[in-house]
């Protein structure tokens, strides 16, 4: 498959912390890495929740309340793996159609007591539909999960 029709995103990151807390660091605090400005609302995020469970949610919600629902909890199995809907279409709007929507894989690998391997596997990006390279284009560049993935890994060298 050549770059342009690459429907697969792939990035990792090692980070300095047992396969128990990273995956916890991932999930209870994705709002702490995900940008504030990257958000649907109409209003700025006040904050970003993160549903552990199947079935769960991953959104924004605004200081006035508003909630933006963009992606669905497919799987949880701490502290191996997550998997969630990506539920934004090519013009970044919500998506509502579960069939027209990509997944975001996250699998924590231990490499050591004490270090864990994160890989990140945006798939299915062509389920987007028309303008879905749009999709990829974003999610791949450095402001997408690079810059995400780059936020959570510094989440463990601050102290925190």
């Amino acid at each position: 498959m050549t770059e342009a029709t690459e429907v697969v995103v792939r990035r990792h990151v090692i980070v300095q912390a047992p396969i128990e807390r990273a995956f916890t660091v991932f999930t209870e605090r994705f709002g702490d890495f995900k940008p504030r400005e990257h958000t649907l609302l109409d209003a700025a995020t006040a904050e970003t929740v993160f549903e552990p469970r199947v079935g769960g949610h991953i959104y924004d919600r605004s200081a006035d309340g508003e909630v933006c629902r963009w992606a669905r909890v497919l799987v949880y199995d701490p502290p191996e793996r997550v998997v969630f809907s990506w539920d934004i279409s090519p013009t970044w709007q919500v998506e509502t159609d579960p069939d027209n929507t990509s997944e975001v894989e996250v699998t924590f690998i231990a490499e050591s007591p004490d270090r864990t391997r994160v890989e990140l596997e945006h798939r299915n990006l062509d389920r987007h539909g028309p303008g879905w390279p749009a999709v990829r284009d974003g999610v791949a560049h450095d402001e997408g999960w690079p810059l995400y993935l780059a936020r959570y890994a510094n989440l463990f060298t601050e102290g925190n």
